[in-house]
C-alpha cells in the first residue's frame, strides 16, 4: 500500500468534523481558511459560525463597513486579515460579479488570496491537482522526507512545494490535502509528535534517523520589540473617550482609549505632570492607578499601564476622541488588550 493510501485510511477513521470540510462551495471555505490563518481550530470555529451567519454571501460581506468586521473579528488578532477580507470581498464582487475564480492560476491573481489560499480553494472547491502547503503540511514534509531546508525562506518554499506537488495523491487531491493538514495538527505536531500514531512513520525518514523533534527548521527568530504604554481612561458622568488608531501602526481603525507611550516605564507622577502640559487635566484633577498589563504580538511585546481619570468636563485631546456612553463600547471594534481593561474594570 502506498504511503498516499495509508493516509486518506487514517483520515477516513480520524478526521474531525468540521463544517467547512462538508461543502464545495468557495466562498465558504475562503471564509473558514482566512479565518484559522495563524488560529487554531478550537479558536476559529466561532469565529467561523458568527462569520457565516451575519455574512452568508461573499455579496454581504463586501458590502459590510469595516467597523461591523473588525467587531465580529475582536479577540481573534491579526486584524489585518480581517481587512484584507474584506477587501478581497469588494473585489470578487465587483470584478467578478461575486464568483470566485474556479482554478488556481485565476484564484491567485485576486489581491489578497495567496498561494496557500489560492491552492486550499482550488483543491477543496474544484478538486484541482494542487497541492496545500501550510505550516501542518510544511512540518509533515520536514519529517517526512528529513529536509533541513529552512521553511521559510525563498528557497524552502520552493523545495517544499515541489516535494508537496511531487507527494500529492493526484486521484484524490481534495481528501489528500485535508488528511495531510489533518496529520499535522493532530499527530505530526510541532513538539512530541506522536509517532507510534503515525500511519507514514514507516517511511518517514526523520523518525528513522531519530531526528523527527529538529525538524522543520526556521531561519532566525523574529525581533521582539517592547512598548511601554500608558493608557487614560477619562470619565466625564457617563461618557468615556475613546479613538480611532490610525493606519501604519498596531491595531489600526480599532478604538482605543487615549494613551501616550515612551521609551521606557514612567511612574504615576511623571503622567500626572505630562497630562498637566498637554492640558488633559489640571492641577486638581486626581489620576488613578488601576493595573498594569503585559500583551504579546508576534513583533511587539506591549507593557500597558491603565489609569482612570473621573472629570467634571470633557478636555480636548486632540486626537479626534470621540465621547461615548459606556454602554455603547459594544458596538466598536476594539483590541483585546482594551477588551481585558473592560473587563477587569467598572467601565
Amino acid at each position: 500500500m502506498t504511503p498516499q493510501k495509508k493516509l486518506l485510511n487514517w483520515y477516513g477513521l480520524n478526521q474531525r468534523d468540521l463544517p467547512w470540510r462538508k461543502t464545495r462551495d468557495p466562498y465558504v471555505i475562503w471564509l473558514s481558511e482566512v479565518i484559522l490563518q495563524q488560529t487554531r481550530v478550537q479558536q476559529g470555529l466561532p469565529y467561523f459560525e458568527k462569520f457565516l451567519v451575519k455574512f452568508p454571501s461573499v455579496f454581504l460581506l463586501a458590502n459590510a463597513k469595516e467597523d461591523e468586521i473588525l467587531k465580529l473579528w475582536q479577540g481573534l488578532g491579526y486584524y489585518s486579515r480581517a481587512r484584507n477580507m474584506h477587501h478581497t470581498a469588494k473585489i470578487v464582487l465587483d470584478e467578478h460579479k461575486g464568483q470566485f475564480p474556479d482554478s488556481y492560476n485565476g484564484l491567485i491573481q485576486l489581491k489578497g488570496i495567496g498561494p496557500y489560499t489560492a491552492a486550499a480553494i482550488a483543491s477543496f472547491a474544484y478538486n484541482e491537482k494542487v497541492a496545500v502547503l501550510d505550516g501542518n503540511v510544511f512540518r509533515v514534509l520536514s519529517r517526512l522526507f528529513c529536509q533541513f531546508e529552512p521553511i521559510n525562506t525563498t528557497s524552502g518554499k520552493k523545495v517544499f512545494t515541489e516535494l508537496a506537488q511531487t507527494f500529492l495523491n493526484l486521484k484524490e487531491p481534495a481528501l489528500h490535502n485535508q488528511a495531510m493538514m489533518e496529520l499535522g495538527s493532530l499527530v505530526c505536531t510541532p513538539t512530541n509528535p506522536n509517532c507510534g500514531e503515525c500511519p507514514l512513520v514507516s517511511t518517514c525518514l526523520a523518525y528513522s534517523l531519530g531526528q523527527q523533534k529538529e525538524l522543520p527548521v526556521k531561519e532566525k527568530k523574529l525581533v521582539v520589540k517592547s512598548r511601554f504604554i500608558a493608557y487614560f481612561h477619562f470619565e466625564v458622568g457617563e461618557f468615556l473617550a475613546i479613538y480611532q488608531r490610525p493606519a501604519g501602526d498596531i491595531w489600526q481603525n480599532l478604538y482605543d482609549l487615549p494613551n501616550l507611550e515612551m521609551d521606557e516605564p514612567k511612574e504615576i507622577q511623571f503622567w500626572k505632570e505630562d497630562l498637566e502640559k498637554k492640558h488633559w487635566i489640571s492641577k486638581t484633577d486626581q489620576l488613578t492607578f488601576r493595573f498594569q498589563r503585559k500583551h504579546l504580538l508576534t513583533h511587539r511585546r506591549i507593557f500597558a499601564d491603565f489609569y482612570h481619570i473621573k472629570l467634571s468636563k470633557r478636555p480636548k485631546l486632540n486626537l479626534n476622541e470621540i465621547w461615548i456612553k459606556k454602554s455603547e463600547l459594544v458596538k466598536y471594534g476594539i483590541s483585546r488588550l482594551f477588551d481585558h481593561y473592560v473587563q477587569n474594570d467598572t467601565i
